[in-house]
C-alpha cells in the first residue's frame, strides 16, 4: 500500500506577501483524495524525532539553539520564516515523517511526503525555508540502521542542494546528484557528488536527454539500494522563482523516469515534495500531484 506522510498543519500565517505556498499542503492530500487517487487509509501522521537522530545530522549547539528560539536576526532572515515553536515542531515532524516514509519504501517499495525536501539546511544552521535537512537525516537514518549500504539523494528541485551536498561532502555512502538552475538560488552553490547546473530557459526535450544520460550513469556506477527524491515543480515554466522551461508534461515524464527506474531495479524510493512557487496554486497542485498517481500506477 502506498503510504504517505501528511505536513503537519502551521497554524500560525506568514506576513503579508510571503512567498512560501504554504496552502498546497492541506490541498494536495484533498485533491488526491477528491479525485480518487488514494483514500483516507493511505496517509498517516508523522511523529516528532528524537533528538538523537536529529544528532545524526545536525550539531547539538543547533539544536538546542532552535528549541530555545535563540537564533539571532540574520540566521532566522537566512531561513525567511519568523521563528516560533510551532515552526520548529513543525520541522521535526516533517523529518520524522520522510524517515517514516522511507521505513514504508522499504517495505512497499516507495513512501512519500506530502511536505519535506529541506535540502538548504546545513548542520548548523537554516536557510531558503529549510530548517532541519529531512533528507540527510532519513540518509543517515538508513545507514545507521544498515537498511541500507549506499543511498542515492537525487534532488531535482530547482535550487541546488547546497546544505545537503556540504553535509555528505566526505561520506562514500551517500551519493548527492543535483539538478539545478546553474543561475538560481543559492547563488554560492557547494560541491555536491554530481552537480549539473541547467540554463535559464531550459525545455522538457533537453532537460529529459541530460537526466535520462547522467541518471542512468548514476545508477551504473554507484549502485544505490535506496534513493530519496527531492521532487520539487519549481522547474515549471510558471513558477515565479525557479527561471526554467518545463511544462506539466515534462514534469510528468521527470517523475516518471524517476520512479520507474527505481521499480524496474527494485530499489525503494523516497519521495518528498521540495519546492513548488507558481503563481496560481492550482498548478502547483496539479504537479505535485503527479507523482503519487505516477506511485500507484508504477509500484501497486
Amino acid at each position: 500500500m502506498l503510504k504517505i506522510a501528511l505536513s503537519p498543519i502551521f497554524a500560525h500565517p506568514l506576513p503579508e506577501g510571503h512567498r512560501f505556498p504554504m496552502e498546497k499542503y492541506s490541498l494536495l492530500p484533498e485533491q488526491l483524495l477528491f479525485e480518487g487517487t488514494v483514500t483516507e487509509s493511505n496517509f498517516f501522521i508523522p511523529q516528532p524525532l528524537d533528538d538523537e537522530l536529529i544528532l545524526t545530522t545536525h550539531e547539538n549547539s543547533y539544536l538546542t539553539r532552535l528549541k530555545n528560539l535563540e537564533l539571532s536576526k540574520a540566521e532566522i532572515r537566512a531561513i525567511g520564516f519568523p521563528l516560533s515553536m510551532p515552526l520548529i515542531e513543525r520541522e521535526i515532524c516533517i523529518a520524522g515523517g520522510s524517515v517514516q516514509a522511507a521505513r514504508y519504501a522499504k517495505e512497499f517499495g516507495i513512501g512519500m511526503n506530502v511536505a519535506g525536501g529541506t535540502h538548504h539546511a546545513f548542520s548548523n544552521r537554516g536557510e531558503g525555508f529549510c530548517i532541519l535537512n529531512d533528507l540527510a537525516i532519513t540518509a543517515n537514518y538508513l545507514l545507521k540502521y544498515k537498511i541500507a549500504r549506499k543511498v542515492l539523494i537525487l534532488d531535482l528541485d530547482v535550487h541546488q542542494g547546497n546544505g545537503t551536498a556540504t553535509l555528505f561532502c566526505d561520506n562514500p555512502l551517500v551519493f548527492t546528484f543535483s539538478m539545478h538552475g546553474k543561475k538560481n538560488y543559492p547563488h554560492r552553490k557547494e560541491s555536491s557528488d554530481l552537480d549539473i547546473g541547467l540554463a535559464d530557459g531550459t525545455d522538457d526535450a533537453t532537460y529529459m536527454s541530460i537526466l535520462d544520460l547522467n541518471l542512468k550513469r548514476v545508477m551504473d556506477l554507484e549502485q544505490p539500494d535506496f534513493i530519496l527524491y527531492q521532487s520539487g515543480v519549481d522547474v515549471l515554466e510558471t513558477d515565479q522563482l525557479g527561471r526554467l522551461s518545463l511544462t506539466l508534461a515534462g514534469v510528468h515524464a521527470r517523475d516518471r523516469l524517476v520512479l520507474s527506474t527505481a521499480r524496474a531495479q527494485g530499489i525503494p524510493i523516497m519521495c518528498c515534495m521540495g519546492g513548488g512557487y507558481s503563481k496560481r496554486i492550482r498548478d502547483i497542485v496539479d504537479a505535485h500531484a503527479q507523482v503519487f498517481r505516477l506511485a500507484q500506477d508504477l509500484f501497486f
